[in-house]
């Protein structure tokens, strides 16, 4: 359906869910919000004007252009006095646009002003007949994406666990998804899709969306597969990967995907999903989107995970052989709530995705694990925001939940998006009462379904709906400051003191006396988030003989999670420790995800010349089988110019 007014831009409707192979019944035109704190800095769309509401995609894969081409097809609504849409690009590469019945537009794919990341504007014209302007219902764009799309990671055989084929997955957020889709790339305009690609005959693909029907055969040796998302969701999204993969399945809702030799491990690693989705219903209401369905990718892929609906992408040093790390998988799961169902409309806010999911998060790992687990995990949470306080500083704006003019969000601490958003969600709970505040935080999710949301909104609807009116509770929670304010307010909810108090207990032994004797004992027996929180608070400066002792008799060079193995590198590189070195140079080339790779570099590069001789020969060996935000963070940090 086509709606002409402006005010109808603002519509909104409900589709059914399906998870079948019938096609939905009716697709969801999700509202544009208009206030100042909805704005977008980092798209050239005018969606008030004209937006779009839906893209088809048929495309093929070329893994030796590496360049996915084809047409996208897109579902437009324009206000009666409109005569142009203007949609992102970043080096697309564009040969043709027209209208549904197939007669020529003009477009213009325009300049980047400041050569930002931002790309450029890709104007198309609508056309006039006498003087009267009519906005098509349907522009067909043929394509390519950019050479070298910031969005698509091609990978060699030799890059896989298998080393036989190659393999291709995307990551669009933040603002990626422009150099392989032509649409209008912001968060706040929510868009349905379908998509229909065409892979070599021996991959498979897969895409955050249901699959319809079984592959058929294409031409040239492809085979060709039909996906669609029903329900409308921001475009980062939209999302792919094609490789030599197998699938498992979990349980009745719940599968995963992986090459392989990786299939069976991530199949043990991932057997609490479907109760973790069990809780999170339990908590926050019906999931909403089907089926839940994830894949483990290569180690280059760039994140923990990422929470493309009814696919998750997951790293594969997630998986520890115990279940340990699994909290990645709660968090993405939880984002079916938070920033999937109910998304931020601009990126300066983006602790309503993060903050809130990481809380949820929480919430699913005390239901599924234990409360233990959910406390400690919290305290670890809690260290990592006042230590970034402390080192950016109480008046920092990075340290800003929600982004303040003049700073760029994706300049915003990691820690002020995940970690502060969790404690002012906890500290909020705590002080109405769990009961309460899991009502109104379900009510909440209820309320904005499949829509987009600001700060401004999310402490509204808590103010008229949890609150009540209550000044006095008001100003208990502080709620302005905690959203807008920089460092950490003063009535933020401490940790459980008794969550990690052995572990403490024996770091402060340690740090006295540097004798191992009684952790030697514990170790073993310690959760990873306790020996986490042991290499955490170890002394910033320790010996040759320190670091030997410590490998040694806790095996830490041995040891199969990835996070431990990360802070004992972490450690050992400070300190100068030239045994760790062949270990850290191996991680880093296999492992590609930032979380690890930035700060290990950042590590060498603080070390004068013996680490910055380390870093610069290492990272020419590596940079080519990094994701593009991997390589961008490290450009910087080991002072590489193109």
């Amino acid at each position: 359906m086509r709606l002409s007014r402006p005010a109808a831009l603002l519509a909104f409707a409900l589709a059914a869910c399906s998870t079948g192979d019938e096609p939905a019944e009716e697709r969801l035109v999700a509202p544009i919000l208009t206030s100042a704190e909805a704005h977008d800095d980092f798209t050239w769309a005018r969606p008030t004007e004209a937006r779009v509401t839906h893209v088809s995609l048929d495309l093929g894969l070329d893994f030796e252009a590496e360049q996915v081409g084809g047409t996208a097809t897109l579902d437009i609504e324009a206000a009666d006095d409109a005569r142009e849409i203007v949609l992102d690009s970043n080096g697309l590469e564009v040969s043709a646009v027209t209208n549904g019945d197939g007669e020529p537009l003009s477009f213009e794919l325009g300049e980047n002003p400041d050569g930002s990341e931002k790309g450029e504007p890709f104007t198309i014209s609508f056309a006039e007949d006498n003087g009267t302007v009519t906005a098509p219902e349907q522009i067909v764009i043929t394509y390519k994406s950019a050479p070298g799309a910031e969005a698509l990671q091609w990978l060699d055989p030799e890059q896989t666990a298998g080393k036989e084929h190659p393999f291709l997955f995307s990551q669009g957020q933040a603002i990626l998804n422009r150099s392989w889709i032509p649409t209008q790339d912001s968060p706040g305009i929510r868009q349905s899709w379908d998509a229909r690609i065409a892979a070599p005959t021996a991959l498979g693909v897969v895409m955050s969306g249901i699959r319809r029907g079984d592959p058929a055969n294409g031409p040239d040796g492809t085979k060709v597969y039909t996906f669609e998302m029903e329900h409308s969701v921001p475009p980062y999204l939209i999302a792919i990967a094609a490789g030599d993969i197998a699938f498992a399945q979990l349980g009745p809702r719940t599968g995963v995907w992986a090459e392989p030799s990786v299939l069976e491990a991530a199949k043990k690693e991932l057997g609490d999903t479907e109760a973790m989705i069990d809780a999170a219903e339990e908590l926050y209401g019906d999931y909403r989107w089907g089926r839940y369905d994830m894949i483990v990718l290569p180690a280059s892929f760039p994140y923990g995970g990422m929470e493309n609906p009814v696919m998750t992408f997951l790293t594969p040093t997630f998986i520890a052989g115990d279940r340990s790390n699994t909290g990645l998988v709660a968090h993405e799961l939880a984002h079916s709530w938070s920033g999937n169902l109910v998304t931020y409309a601009s990126w300066r806010d983006g602790w309503l995705n993060e903050g809130v999911t990481s809380y949820i998060e929480s919430r699913i790992s005390e239901k599924v694990f234990g409360k233990l687990r959910a406390e400690q995990e919290y305290a670890l949470s809690y260290a990592a925001l006042a230590k970034m306080v402390e080192e950016m500083g109480e008046g920092n704006p990075v340290t800003a939940m929600r982004t303040p003019p003049g700073t760029s969000p994706f300049d915003t601490a990691g820690e002020a998006i995940y970690d502060k958003g969790t404690v002012f969600l906890r500290t909020v709970e705590s002080t109405v009462g769990r009961e309460k505040f899991d009502a109104w935080l379900r009510s909440w999710f209820d309320r904005h379904a499949f829509q987009p949301a600001t700060s401004e909104m999310f402490l509204a609807d808590m103010r008229e709906n949890l609150l009540e009116g209550d000044e006095e509770l008001e100003d208990k929670l502080m709620l302005d400051e905690w959203v807008y304010g920089t460092g950490l307010p003063s009535n933020a909810l401490k940790p459980d003191p008794e969550a990690f108090a052995a572990v403490d207990a024996a770091v402060d032994a340690y740090a006295e006396s540097r004798d191992l004797t009684v952790i030697e004992a514990e170790w073993p027996e310690w959760s990873a988030a306790e020996q986490r929180r042991f290499l955490e608070r170890l002394p910033e400066e320790l010996s040759a003989n320190e670091l030997a002792a410590l490998d040694q008799t806790l095996g830490l060079s041995q040891t199969g999670n990835t996070e431990v193995q990360f802070l004992w590198l972490d450690a050992a590189l400070r300190n100068r420790y030239q045994p760790v070195v062949p270990q850290a140079e191996e991680f880093l080339t296999r492992v590609g995800r930032n979380k690890f790779v930035s700060p290990l570099f950042a590590t060498l590069m603080a070390q004068d010349k013996w680490g910055q001789a380390i870093a610069k020969a290492l990272y020419a060996r590596t940079r080519g089988g990094y994701h593009s935000m991997t390589r961008g963070n490290v450009d910087k940090i080991v002072g590489r110019t193109e």
